[in-house]
């Protein structure tokens, strides 16, 4: 699963460190005078379709694949200490993320159980975002084992190194930036695509407002355009759906927690529409 075509077609930006602290995508890239947008209904995923069709074989290597190397992150950029694990099946080689924070670290609530709950209902909702993740063994600790990324760039290097957007990039940064937010609204995530250990909170901070919203303290960050298929996804979403997609990652509390964002998520996307119209909302 290369990133190279996939980053040049979509340009989602992530970095394969659990736990580093990016500047989100928070803001969207002027528009400029690019090209012609991509005919209607072209979402931009963080995986193409090849790719996608490629999960459960990536899954199976995580879970399954021999472990011939590994070696611990530290440092202010791997709060939570994962473990990067090269793993080989027959002439296959790639590596992954391993993490097993679990409880209050750093004042943060973390749960690796919450990557691979992440993953799953990001399948659920077929949104493309969150790569490859299951449940592995490592040192006789169970933990959650992650596609590795390669090829990427932070947003924060991007940003130090004042590398400019390509203007034919902007209309889909434009896009992937406005799936992100519904998402991360979703599972009140940390605006990192893939650390999702402090994800999915039941606290009255994530469960009374949104993330990104027109009010959010740092300036208005909406849900400007959506795929119509994802939001129609997010509105069928029931305890019962999401349980069957998650299994039992997440508990029946942060199980209603998503659902009471979903909520607060379709208001916002209501009152979008009210304001700018579906057509423009919706793609």
């Amino acid at each position: 699963m290369t990133k190279k075509n996939a980053l040049s077609a979509i340009v989602v930006i992530i970095v394969p460190f659990a736990g580093l602290l990016l500047a989100c995508l928070g803001q969207d890239a002027p528009a400029g005078n690019g090209p012609a947008n991509p005919p209607s209904g072209i979402s931009a995923p963080q995986f193409l379709p090849d790719e996608l069709a490629q999960r459960e074989k990536w899954e199976d290597f995580l879970g399954t694949a021999e472990i011939v190397g590994s070696k611990q992150m530290s440092g202010s950029e791997a709060v939570t200490s994962p473990w990067v694990l090269t793993l080989k099946k027959g002439d296959v080689t790639h590596r992954a993320l391993w993490k097993n924070a679990q409880g209050r670290m750093g004042g943060f609530w973390e749960g690796w159980n919450y990557e691979i709950a992440a993953y799953l209902l990001d399948k659920h909702l077929g949104l493309g975002l969150v790569p490859p993740t299951v449940e592995r063994r490592f040192q006789g600790d169970k933990g959650s084992c992650q596609y590795w990324v390669d090829d990427c760039m932070s947003l924060r290097d991007r940003e130090q190194k004042k590398i400019k957007m390509p203007l034919a990039k902007v209309f889909n940064w434009n896009r992937a930036t406005y799936l992100q937010r519904l998402w991360d609204n979703l599972i009140a995530n940390r605006m990192i695509l893939i650390d999702h250990s402090r994800s999915f909170r039941t606290s009255a901070r994530f469960t009374k407002g949104l993330l990104y919203t027109a009010n959010s303290p740092q300036g208005p960050k909406l849900m400007s355009e959506l795929p119509r298929a994802v939001v129609d996804k997010v509105k069928a979403l029931d305890f019962a759906a999401i349980r069957s997609a998650v299994g039992d990652t997440l508990s029946d509390d942060e199980i209603n927690a998503v659902l009471i964002r979903r909520e607060l998520i379709l208001k916002e996307i209501d009152r979008l529409v009210k304001a700018t119209g579906e057509n423009k909302v919706f793609y």
